[in-house]
């Protein structure tokens, strides 16, 4: 569906995208991982034109984008990071307006868009000023006008961003639906666990480049095996003195403690008997630590 050879996008001294070699397969849901700046949102405009490469190739259902946006964008269904809805009009309207922009017939409108709004749980709405709605309603009213050419690909830019736990899985669960009725998917999102609920497969890209690829149990296999003590921040000097010449264990500190990551269970259940270390948490390594490794945001014990 989309195929990305050495592409580049440069924006004066600064190179956002460099030489990027990628490709998302059809029906497949595909994540785009990587700290704010690594490159992510330039791709995804460049997709559908709304961003012009500097370098490489680029093809979109066989399209290039730098000559073909208007036939790209057709086949594509884009929720936005931004709502971008007209506060002023209904639900309906706001709909209407939409349908208006991408060409679809009008004697085919009020049908798809009473069948959307009663897919995302919206229908009671339907005359409801977006000024009135909450931040969950507008949220999957973005997804009902992503959806409303009936897409090939729909491209996800971190789709639930500041929604409630509740909100967030009603999302995940029509994004599943749209996977699996053969929707192609492109996923941008900071939320580790979301990748790792929706995506087949996914890359991780920081500083432009793309720095990982597979699947989200191969990558943690690959990349972070084992298992992650959470531990309280004033145990700090007593791990660094223990693990500092160990190079098969990892630990990096935020505001919520230290984590260390050792390859087998017993490493840290020993800890407590043996050092009077006792763990705030223990859990498998996931996704989240295989970004902050290959993204330079977890110090290792020598650090």
């Amino acid at each position: 569906m989309i195929v990305a050879q050495a592409l580049t996008k440069s924006f004066g001294d600064f190179h956002a995208v460099k030489k990027m070699d990628l490709q998302i397969r059809k029906g497949e849901c595909f994540g785009l991982l990587g700290p704010n700046g690594a490159g992510k949102s330039t791709f995804i405009g460049m997709t559908y034109g709304s961003v012009v490469r500097s370098g490489g190739e680029l093809k979109v259902f066989g399209y290039d984008p730098k000559t073909n946006a208007r036939e790209i964008k057709k086949r594509l269904g884009v929720v936005t990071q931004d709502n971008a809805l007209d506060e002023s009009l209904t639900v309906e309207e706001n709909m209407h307006l939409y349908c208006s922009f991408v060409g679809i017939p009008k004697n085919e409108r009020q049908n798809r868009i009473n069948e959307l709004l009663e897919y995302m749980n919206l229908s009671h709405k339907r005359t409801a000023r977006i000024q009135s709605l909450s931040g969950g309603m507008k949220r999957r009213l973005v997804f009902v006008r992503a959806l409303l050419n009936k897409p090939e690909v729909l491209i996800l830019d971190e789709p639930t961003t500041g929604l409630d736990p509740a909100v967030r899985h009603l999302l995940w669960g029509k994004v599943k639906e749209l996977h699996q009725a053969g929707t192609t998917i492109i996923l941008t999102t900071h939320y580790m666990h979301e990748a790792e609920v929706l995506c087949d497969r996914l890359v991780i890209m920081n500083q432009g480049h793309v720095v990982a690829e597979g699947s989200p149990q191969k990558m943690i296999q690959e990349h972070t095996p084992g298992y992650v003590g959470i531990f309280d921040a004033k145990d700090r000097e007593k791990i660094q003195s223990l693990f500092r010449d160990r190079a098969d264990r990892h630990f990096h500190e935020d505001s919520s403690g230290i984590y260390l990551r050792t390859p087998a269970l017993a490493d840290l259940t020993n800890l407590h008997a043996e050092h009077g270390l006792i763990p705030l948490q223990i859990r498998p390594s996931n996704l989240e630590d295989v970004f902050l490794k290959l993204t330079g945001q977890e110090l290792s014990s020598d650090a």
